[in-house]
């Protein structure tokens, strides 16, 4: 099956975060593709990548980066496919350095940015820009956001039967 996503790091370093965007689009079954590239050494091939990906079928990227984060917005300059940034925690900022990089674009120029190190969530929102058009997955997210729902009900359930005491000293 065609990859309908592309999910793109600036490093092999960034793979614990977006993996976990590749392990959420495996759950819901949607085809991805996974490359690294980076907006400092390999430039042209970015700008190549961007300009290509429609053409080879793919419908939304996802863009993990660190530091100065340049990945995303360079990828988002060269298509006009939906892009959504990753910022990763590789810094001595933490990762804020790279989500400024993100939400800090020029009008023109958009990058959805997700909290730092937010592989997952990123997943979550390419598979629901995907789902605008596709029945199937659009009932699998359904599905998902009832489980995490119940998620949550069960968690009260738990806490409902905890018993403390409290005592003043």
């Amino acid at each position: 099956m065609k990859a309908l996503v592309s999910i793109v790091m600036g490093s092999i370093s960034d793979l614990p975060v977006m993996e976990k965007a590749a392990d959420f689009l495996n759950e819901l079954e949607v085809p991805f593709e996974m490359c690294t590239l980076s907006a400092h050494r390999t430039p042209a091939a970015v700008a190549e990548f961007a300009l290509q990906a429609k053409g080879r079928g793919i419908q939304v990227i996802i863009a993990g980066a660190g530091m100065a984060a340049a990945l995303p917005g360079v990828i988002a300059a060269n298509t006009t496919l939906p892009v959504v940034g990753v910022p990763i925690n590789s810094g001595p900022l933490m990762g804020v350095d790279a989500l400024y990089s993100m939400v800090q674009m020029p009008p023109g120029v958009p990058v959805a940015a997700m909290a730092v190190n937010g592989g997952q969530n990123a997943a979550l929102m390419a598979a629901q820009i995907l789902a605008l058009s596709d029945a199937k997955l659009a009932g699998k997210l359904d599905e998902y956001k009832k489980k995490s729902a119940s998620k949550v009900s069960q968690a009260n359930e738990v806490l409902a039967n905890v018993k403390y005491d409290c005592r003043v000293i």
